[in-house]
């Protein structure tokens, strides 16, 4: 008996199951029409305020004016004074008016509003005309001047108050029933109307200066990454054009050589005017030689010499080579490794490239930035260390991509130009005398931290120098 009481006491009855279930419905209902309200809410606010402000304020004040007409509303509104009601229906009518139609330059006029509302206002309230929903322009035409003034919002004050207090003198003296403190509450709730105006106004500043910061950090940013890739592509192949002219004259014994020498001098010089061409593209107001990949691609250099100084059965800088994956046609900047590597060694500096792992798809903020680093350590292994053998390390993973660009040191006797042959005739070119600019390394190690990388670089052991990073294979900038 014990256990069926108990049974059929924990068990739900029909009743109780019909009761959950429809009192679900009904918060289903409520949650529906919620989102619904919310919804609809959300298109008006953004509706109202895409509109031309002096529009919404014309409409403001047709709305207030029609509402101060309509019943129920029409017997609506402030009155200060509970003075005996008198009644002037044409009087009553135009200062209902002189309080609404003002409004209509709120926001462009905030200070002629508030005097035409305000003295509508107290001529309304000392004559004991009957109550009116216009009266609510007062609260308006003040939380405008607070929010809208621009100038002089500061000497609207001492008038302001000065007003406030003829009328509180005024309906005092026609008998209005109201003790002194009760005109001092009401005038704290008007200042506190227009302090509500002066806070949105503060906030809609700050929001202003706000996005104004963000835009100019946006635009320095643009310009420091514009400034990387102009120093990239100039120091480059103005640095291996160079080199390659001031080989040129160890190479008279051999006119072919000499012929093979310029040919490399003028892809490079190819090259750089495509990646200049693509970054005044950018530059563009409009930025449709960058968006719509219009920039033309270097073509081959006379000779049968690619651009970038390739060999001529290698493939351009700017070109997909067989195997593999063709770059961006939008960022002629980009391009292969190997033959970056191969245009350094047509300038007379001894690079040896090692990839290890296999190559996956990178994303194009790190691919750039490999090519970039690689591009940036090689020109300064020629400014710096010029005739001695660099290495060249890119090890692919999932996550990352590690690079390591590294020398064995400088060489006076390469950089004088008199050192030994490089074993097949080739000598190393007189190290150019150059101006650093300050953005090779700086610009590398931005690169790599925008990506979310690491970059470290310094003198070695044996007196070289080495840069290494770690790039991740799926960041952007």
């Amino acid at each position: 008996m014990r256990s069926e009481s108990t049974d059929s006491t924990l068990s739900p009855g029909p009743g109780t199951t019909a009761g959950t279930r429809g009192a679900a419905r009904m918060a289903a209902v409520r949650a529906g029409w919620w989102r619904t309200w919310t919804a609809w809410w959300r298109t008006w606010t953004a509706w109202w305020q895409g509109r031309p402000r002096a529009a919404r304020d014309r409409e403001l004040a047709f709305v207030l004016t029609v509402l101060s007409f309509a019943e129920p509303l029409a017997g609506v509104g402030a009155r200060f004074g509970d003075l005996p009601t008198r009644h002037a229906p044409v009087l009553a009518v135009l200062l209902a008016l002189g309080q609404t139609l003002p409004l209509a330059v709120r926001a462009g006029r905030p200070a002629l509003c508030l005097t035409l509302v305000g003295l509508s206002f107290g001529v309304h309230q000392s004559l004991g005309l009957p109550q009116t929903f216009a009266s609510m322009g007062l609260y308006l035409a003040l939380y405008s001047v607070g929010a809208h003034a621009e100038r002089g919002r500061r000497l609207l004050v001492v008038p302001a108050v000065a007003a406030y207090a003829v009328l509180s003198v005024v309906l005092h003296a026609r008998g209005a029933p109201q003790p002194p403190q009760d005109y001092v509450v009401i005038g704290l709730v008007l200042a506190a109307v227009w302090g509500g105006g002066a806070v949105v106004r503060g906030r809609r500043a700050a929001e202003a200066e706000r996005r104004r910061l963000v835009a100019v950090a946006a635009t320095a940013a643009e310009r420091s990454r514009l400034a990387r890739e102009l120093h990239d592509v100039v120091t480059h192949h103005v640095t291996a054009m160079v080199v390659q002219s001031d080989a040129a004259p160890f190479l008279m014994a051999t006119p072919e050589r000499v012929t093979e020498a310029l040919a490399a001098i003028s892809g490079t010089g190819r090259r750089a005017l495509a990646e200049l061409r693509y970054l005044l593209g950018v530059l563009e107001a409009t930025g449709e030689s960058a968006a719509d990949g219009s920039v033309p691609m270097p073509d081959a250099a006379p000779g049968g010499s690619m651009p970038g100084g390739s060999m001529p059965g290698g493939s351009a800088p700017g070109r997909s080579a067989p195997g593999r994956s063709a770059p961006d046609s939008r960022a002629p900047a980009r391009g292969d490794l190997r033959d970056l590597v191969e245009q350094t060694r047509r300038g007379g500096q001894p690079v040896d490239l090692t990839e290890e792992g296999k190559r996956l798809p990178l994303s194009i903020g790190a691919d750039l930035t490999v090519y970039r680093l690689v591009q940036e350590s090689l020109t300064n292994a020629v400014k710096y260390a010029s005739g001695r053998p660099t290495r060249v390390t890119v090890g692919y993973g999932r996550e990352h991509v590690d690079v390591e660009v590294a020398n064995d040191g400088p060489d006076d006797h390469a950089r004088q130009g008199i050192g030994e042959a490089h074993g097949d005739g080739r000598h190393p070119a007189p190290g150019p005398r150059h101006i650093s600019g300050g953005r090779g390394l700086g610009g590398l190690r931005e690169r790599v931290r925008m990506l979310g990388g690491d970059f470290t670089a310094g003198p070695c052991a044996d007196g070289g120098f080495s840069v290494r990073a770690r790039i991740p294979t799926g960041g952007d900038a």
